[in-house]
């Protein structure tokens, strides 16, 4: 009985072994080969995604396998699963890498182990492929992200990150150190937040097994205030209470928003980055309509967008604004300098996404009003009453300043031959001081006279161009260098009553961004209103 049992698992040994290198090398050459000279190969109907970057780097090890030895599975391959399956924190979908069919392939090979039953050649091989190829795609995407931004319907226009390593040579590195997580890591962002935000989307993912809820949405034709009572307060209260928000032993079924209540709520504004008034309005009841499950995408939405911001972004000093966050921010690699809100343009006049170099500043500026408003608002003005342009310290100017008297102009001529501006002064619509970075888009940062918009929670009211609350001491920051600049004189050329441009000692690149999600630091996650509705469409394109 006992050399029946030893000859039976010298005959499980041959079996097992019973697929040579030699062969599983041949078979991979084999279908790679078949790929056509233009597209992409297919395998049992599915098509290998990298077909050519996959072929060379077989090619380059002589048709070698990866994902196997012997006939068997090794280690790598079954870390290769994991890193696909864990693809959901980067915020892309798993079953993009093959994972349905690769799931099919381990589980057959795992059940022919337990039976004796040997792999078969062309499985062995078809499952080389996909791992491969699943690799490089994953790579790629992670590297760079999944959708291309120049398919986008608005314009992001920040040229996407290049391409940071070579896959093939960062597999083979996988290889001889057993570790595929450690080379895909260094494809990763080099910023806190894309990590960061990794671990919000993987806690979300728990938070979302323990959800119950109906999130159905939460509606009010007007917002509903302490005091008052509202059949959909008891909804406010159960979803409070998912989050951590509601205080122990309080009562759920109530219609009452009491003093509570109010406190809870004031904390998820805060939170939330919405105006902590307490009063249930618009956005703080849309916040509260978004499940764990649509943070995650919401998440993965902008991870992507992270993915698509060259590095050496974060690598110098940088002028960051983001346009859902109503914010400035000047960083240094290591720290924020400086921070102040900011005003954006309306849903009808988005402010644009690009970037650009800050050069220089405009002390006590003149508005040269933009031919579409000159058009469309203040020549009809115009026209209705004779005192408006002096009223609003305007005047009219030839192209190269020269100003033209009243008389001698004709309201109606079409195209219109002149400039319309606005003297300096603490009356113009720029304020005392624009900050200048030229683009295509005819976009700066400025003053405003309208001070009282930046207490306003949804801040978007300019034609495009960015408004910022604390100009004079942005000024002061970027003048620091500059010893003539004193705060004394950074006062008078902002109240002198004639422009006075000052160059900067260096170029600071300025980048605009549109970020609903990022995590900050302390792996605190902030979401933000989707205001110009851009999300959808990258929710579409990453296929969740």
């Amino acid at each position: 009985m006992k050399l029946r049992s030893i000859f039976l698992l010298f005959l499980c040994v041959l079996i097992y072994t019973s697929v040579s290198a030699q062969d599983l090398s041949e078979q991979i050459r084999f279908n790679l080969e078949q790929a056509p000279e233009e597209g992409k190969l297919n395998l049992s109907g599915v098509p290998i995604q990298k077909t050519g970057e996959t072929f060379r780097f077989y090619a380059d090890r002589n048709f070698t396998p990866v994902w196997s030895e012997n006939g068997l599975l090794n280690e790598l391959a079954y870390e290769m699963r994991f890193e696909i399956r864990q693809a959901k924190y980067d915020g892309l979908n798993p079953e993009a890498y093959h994972l349905g069919i690769i799931e099919t392939f381990f589980e057959a090979f795992e059940s022919n182990q337990k039976s004796g039953v040997s792999n078969s050649l062309t499985d062995l091989a078809e499952l080389e492929l996909f791992l491969s190829d699943a690799y490089f795609l994953l790579a790629s995407h992670l590297d760079r992200g999944k959708v291309d931004p120049s398919r986008l319907k608005v314009s992001w226009d920040i040229p996407r990150k290049p391409q940071t390593a070579n896959y093939a040579d960062l597999l083979n590195e996988s290889i001889q150190s057993q570790s595929i997580r450690e080379g895909l890591e260094k494809l990763y962002p080099e910023y806190p937040a894309y990590r960061k935000g990794r671990e919000v989307i993987r806690e979300l993912e728990e938070k979302a097994k323990g959800d119950d809820l109906n999130w159905k949405p939460l509606k009010t034709d007007k917002s509903i205030k302490v005091g008052e009572s509202n059949s959909q307060i008891p909804t406010v209260r159960e979803r409070l209470g998912f989050w951590g928000y509601l205080g122990e032993n309080m009562e759920l079924e109530s219609r009452d928003y009491d003093s509570l209540l109010f406190e809870s709520v004031k904390n998820y504004q805060l939170a939330k980055g919405l105006e902590a008034d307490g009063i249930l309005g618009k956005l703080t009841l849309s916040a509260l309509n978004e499940s764990p499950v649509d943070l995650m995408q919401k998440a993965a939405i902008n991870l992507e967008r992270l993915r698509w911001i060259p590095n050496s972004f974060f690598q110098s000093d940088l002028i960051l604004i983001n346009i859902p966050n109503f914010r400035l921010d000047y960083r240094s690699p290591t720290d924020t300098i400086f921070s102040t809100r900011v005003i954006v343009g309306t849903y009808k006049n988005q402010s644009p996404v690009f970037t650009a170099a800050m050069r220089y500043i405009v002390f006590s500026p003149y508005w040269n009003i933009p031919p579409s408003i000159a058009r469309n608002e203040v020549i009809p003005a115009i026209r209705r009453n004779s005192d408006y342009l002096s009223r609003n310290h305007m005047e009219v100017v030839t192209g190269s300043g020269t100003v033209v008297p009243n008389s001698q102009i004709n309201w109606a001529q079409r195209p219109f031959p002149y400039l319309i501006r606005q003297k300096p002064g603490t009356f113009n619509s720029l304020g005392l001081v624009k900050f200048m970075f030229p683009n295509r888009y005819n976009v700066y940062l400025h003053d405003t006279p309208g001070k009282h918009l930046f207490d306003r929670e949804v801040r978007t009211f300019s034609h495009g161009c960015i408004r910022m609350q604390d100009p004079f001491q942005f000024a002061q920051i970027l003048l620091d260098d500059m010893e003539e600049w004193t705060s004394e004189n950074i006062e008078e050329a902002m109240n002198q009553g004639k422009e006075q441009i000052v160059n900067l000692q260096k170029n600071i690149p300025v980048l605009i961004v549109y970020l609903t999600f990022w995590a900050d630091t302390n792996g605190q996650p902030h979401f933000r209103p989707d205001i110009y509705n851009r999300d959808e469409e990258l929710r579409s394109l990453l296929n969740f």
